[in-house]
């Protein structure tokens, strides 16, 4: 005979409760999803063509295409991602492989890393006005340039060095989590064979780590992608039809393309078309750059597996 238990029956239904509650969180997000993608395709549908993404803007952007804000835009993520991986797989390797546990300095990092997580885009776009172009750029011109205007001015070296300020406490976690996975038998049976902390960390964490690194690359290339405070502060231009050549030459960006297009038009209803078009190529380019990414982490791990 069966006894009732109501400590089991109250977990039952709090569990039935919440499993409902997260079904449809679920469902309501790739409703939303779902619906904000439909809306975009079927009003972009119209404008979006070949010459569209294949030519210079005409006519302040009347006429012609984007081609010139889809190549700033992936030169813009590709200098970030060459800035920001690097970096923040440099200071993860430091917290977790060579300070002490215990570390003060480890500590403030981590402080520090959290609060740059909660700091709006548009701080750092100020921040990057000012430090990156007031000081760093003026300083390159009075030092090498005898005060010539070539790098205090917006440009996209410095557009692309304040996103991976932006997107860094990103890479930082996501590659500290992947190091913190890796069993610590690994490392002891590498330095029972001699082998140093750098041949060790180079030759055996950092390889079985390079997954969760990449994720963090994927995460940063998602928001670098469609950030628009920092970069209208840094570097963007709304009508420039040309390419950029050199590091210190503006350039234009999809999303702050359809910033300016959604709040400086004289005819919103005249340039919905091309908005709708241009968020769809944006959508499509973080995508494009998103599964690149994840390709590249799968065949990594293709080649781990395989070589054990």
């Amino acid at each position: 005979m069966a006894f009732y238990n109501p400590q089991s029956a109250i977990r039952n239904v709090a569990g039935w409760f919440f499993g409902t509650l997260t079904g449809a969180a679920g469902l309501i997000i790739v409703a939303m999803v779902a619906i904000v993608l439909g809306h975009v395709v079927v009003n972009g549908a119209g404008r979006l063509s070949w010459e569209f993404v294949s030519r210079s803007p005409e006519l302040g952007m009347r006429e012609g295409g984007i081609f010139p804000a889809i190549f700033g835009t992936f030169s813009l993520v590709v200098l970030m991602t060459l800035a920001v991986v690097p970096m923040g797989v440099a200071t993860a390797v430091y917290m977790h492989e060579y300070a002490p546990k215990r570390s003060l300095l480890v500590k403030l990092v981590r402080l520090a890393i959290q609060n740059l997580a909660g700091v709006p885009a548009i701080v750092f776009g100020l921040f990057g006005l000012g430090f990156f172009i007031e000081f760093v750029g003026r300083g390159i011109d009075r030092g090498l340039y005898g005060g010539e205007l070539n790098y205090g001015q917006p440009a996209i070296l410095w557009a692309a060095l304040t996103m991976a300020l932006l997107t860094l406490p990103t890479v930082v976690v996501a590659s500290e989590e992947a190091l913190r996975a890796i069993p610590q038998h690994y490392r002891e049976a590498a330095y029972a064979m001699g082998a140093t902390r750098w041949q060790v960390i180079r030759r055996v964490v950092l390889p079985q780590a390079v997954g969760g690194i990449l994720t963090g690359a994927i995460l940063a290339v998602s928001r670098g992608a469609g950030e628009v405070a920092p970069v209208m502060f840094t570097g963007a231009a709304y009508f420039l039809p040309y390419l950029p050549t050199h590091l210190n030459d503006q350039f234009m960006e999809l999303g702050y393309h359809v910033y300016v297009m959604t709040t400086q038009s004289p005819n919103v209803e005249e340039t919905k078309p091309v908005l709708y078009a241009t968020v769809r190529v944006l959508l499509l380019l973080t995508f494009a750059l998103n599964f690149t990414a994840m390709m590249i982490r799968a065949r990594i791990r293709q080649r781990l597996r395989a070589g054990r």
